[in-house]
């Protein structure tokens, strides 16, 4: 087992060095001159220039990717080119809004949305599973903004019950970082317990019809036990990889939740910076985004393990 931790602990790197170069390549792929666009029109060619230097645009691309990588390494991605101020340093500032989005998301998605396809599966063909279905489809189908206004509407602005924008940080308090954060937390799971409850249902029913669950009925194994001792261990495998692979939603998602609620989060940072193009934040977010992804995957494949222990082999 410890060989195959650590084969997949290595596999990681050049899956990020390949995504370290393409994340680069973004200065450069974009039509135009980056100098001259972030400079704008009526900038004098000293001042083009200047900032062409300041990207290190005056190098060779392979010098320039060595140095970028390197400082990245070191936690160095650079200065905004608008405001001056170190990207690591308005990336510490805008972090605990998206990562505390995406917890409270992940939290109730998954404490939501498995009860919930177990149900379905256990009561299949009934009229609650026809409604967990309906609810499901319902909730896939709507866009996180359309569910934030509506969220934002009902509970901010007619009852008046929680904020409809803004954050309060954790250190000021847990009731208010609540308050704060449940609004786009429940915008966003919608979609993830949607696509999760589905999952796990259809999981569900193909582990229910194996002969051992059959057996363990028969012997008289009570239907909590059968369900969640028996089937959704069994079932676990997909069930985790669909978790894995959704919080690929929960970063495209949390860009459009902050900017309906008005998080100051890495994502509002993201779209401020692609509006003033601003290259460093832009690399700077999106390799952090990336590696996210890539990290929750290799920890998806990690619980493989557990739930599955012929997996490692």
């Amino acid at each position: 087992m410890m060989l195959y931790i650590g084969k997949r602990c290595l596999s990681t790197i050049p899956v990020m060095l390949i995504v370290a170069v393409l994340i680069f390549g973004l200065l450069y792929i974009t039509p135009g001159d980056p100098a001259l666009m972030i400079a704008g029109d009526q900038a004098t060619p000293a001042v083009v220039e200047r900032i062409r230097q300041q990207l290190g645009l005056d190098l060779p691309i392979y010098v320039r990717f060595g140095h970028w990588l390197w400082d990245v390494l070191q936690g160095d991605f650079g200065k905004s080119v608008l405001s001056g101020a170190p990207v690591s340093n308005l990336i510490a500032q805008r972090i605990q809004p998206t990562v505390s989005l995406m917890l409270a998301t992940l939290v109730i998605s998954v404490s939501v949305a498995v009860p919930l396809g177990v149900l379905s599966a256990w009561k299949r063909g009934s009229f609650i599973d026809r409604a967990v279905m309906i609810l499901c489809v319902g909730g896939f189908s709507l866009p996180v903004f359309v569910t934030g206004y509506l969220l934002a509407y009902t509970f901010g602005l007619q009852l008046s019950w929680l904020p409809v924008q803004g954050y309060a940080r954790i250190e000021n308090g847990v009731l208010p970082w609540l308050r704060g954060i449940i609004l786009p937390s429940l915008a966003l799971s919608l979609v993830y317990i949607s696509l999760i409850a589905r999952i796990t249902r259809a999981t569900m029913l193909e582990t229910m019809s194996r002969d051992y669950i059959r057996t363990a009925r028969a012997k008289g194994v009570a239907d909590r036990s059968l369900l969640f001792g028996h089937a959704l261990k069994n079932a676990a495998v997909p069930i985790v990889t669909v978790v894995g692979t959704g919080v690929a939603l929960l970063i495209g998602g949390s860009v459009v939740a902050e900017s309906v609620f008005a998080l100051p989060g890495l994502g509002r940072l993201t779209i401020d910076a692609i509006m003033g193009r601003d290259y460093p934040v832009i690399q700077a977010v999106v390799l952090i985004f990336s590696a996210s992804y890539v990290l929750v995957n290799l920890i998806v494949d990690l619980l493989y393990t557990v739930f599955d222990p012929r997996i490692s082999y």
